[in-house]
């Protein structure tokens, strides 16, 4: 999908597009739209910078014990546990 926003609402609200995109990556993150993973692409970002990102603005990164349990495993299947 491509969506086209004049300039003039850039020049308006002082926001790049860079920003845009970043700010919404941000908000889709929030509201548990995106994952981390896909909002870091969304705002053009790697997952460090895009958290780094986050920090400032501080939002934290959604991580509760359903994701760790998942996580470990995830690295028992690989045998890195």
């Amino acid at each position: 999908m491509n969506i086209t926003i004049p300039d003039t609402y850039f020049e308006s609200a002082r926001i790049s597009e860079p920003e845009l995109y970043q700010e919404i990556a941000l908000l889709l993150f929030q509201k548990d739209k995106l994952t981390l993973a896909q909002a870091s692409r969304l705002a053009h970002m790697n997952r460090l910078q895009f958290q780094h990102f986050m920090s400032s603005r501080n939002v934290s990164v959604h991580y509760d014990v359903k994701d760790f349990e998942s996580d470990v495993q995830t690295l028992k299947r690989l045998k890195r546990i």
